[in-house]
């Protein structure tokens, strides 16, 4: 029977690569979105993948989606959080609710998220968890002090879950991208957008399935002696 994965904010952008990535790998996916549902139903229509509503910052929303995903394809063996926003301004612009929009999706995801399937997946002795981090969750980004403390929390999370999996037979790993061809890097304007390609040693901005690929090996049967890493997808723009 084909391992059931839910890929959140996984209709659009490196979202919607990985649900292909995990489906070509022979999983069923469901994918979860918050808003969009005209692209949604596009990407149902083009994919066959199943797309489910609800709001990762709901920690309710997050248990109900999860028991429904589970009566209709089956147990939730893979999660990929990979669901996030910006709400971008430096601190002294920054209001209180952009910082915490940004920490409740982004942060606070993946703890409702993991809360809703890890006592299965422990129950059942085989999970992966995949959580999308970022460069700016390493190196820190000016005007980022709300999303570069999520994506940083991600990174310890993702450490401290896996300690409590690994003898359960539940991975936890973490991606890092870095700048990525998607509809968010797009709107950087072009000025800003061409520095930031300068700093990257490869040279290019990276592809959405140069990510999805690394999150399907970690979700693999393969990547079982994975865990509580984070995996560097940035074309050399941040070593460490």
């Amino acid at each position: 029977m084909a391992r059931v994965a839910i890929v959140t904010g996984g209709t659009r952008g490196i979202g919607e690569a990985i649900s292909l990535a995990l489906q070509e790998a022979g999983m069923t996916v469901a994918a979860n979105f918050a808003g969009n549902e005209e692209r949604a139903r596009a990407f149902t229509d083009r994919t066959g993948i199943a797309a489910y509503q609800w709001d990762v910052a709901d920690y309710d929303a997050c248990q109900t989606g999860v028991q429904q995903v589970a009566e209709q394809l089956g147990p939730v063996d893979v999660l990929v959080n990979n669901a996030g926003i910006t709400r971008d301004g430096t601190i002294l612009k920054l209001t209180y609710q952009a910082w915490k929009e940004v920490i409740d999706t982004n942060l606070g995801g993946c703890f409702n998220m993991a809360k809703a399937v890890f006592p299965g997946m422990r129950d059942r002795k085989w999970g992966r968890i995949v959580n999308i981090g970022s460069i700016n969750g390493q190196a820190g980004q000016y005007g980022q002090v709300n999303y570069a403390a999520a994506k940083s929390g991600i990174h310890g999370f993702t450490k401290a879950l896996a300690q409590e999996g690994a003898r359960a037979g539940v991975t936890v790993n973490a991606i890092a991208p870095g700048y990525i061809d998607t509809d968010m890097v797009a709107a950087v304007p072009a000025d800003v957008l061409e520095k930031i390609v300068a700093k990257i040693p490869v040279g290019r901005l990276g592809q959405a399935n140069e990510i999805a690929r690394g999150v399907a090996f970690l979700c693999s049967e393969d990547g079982g002696f994975v865990t509580g890493s984070t995996l560097s997808i940035n074309g050399g723009q941040h070593m460490y």
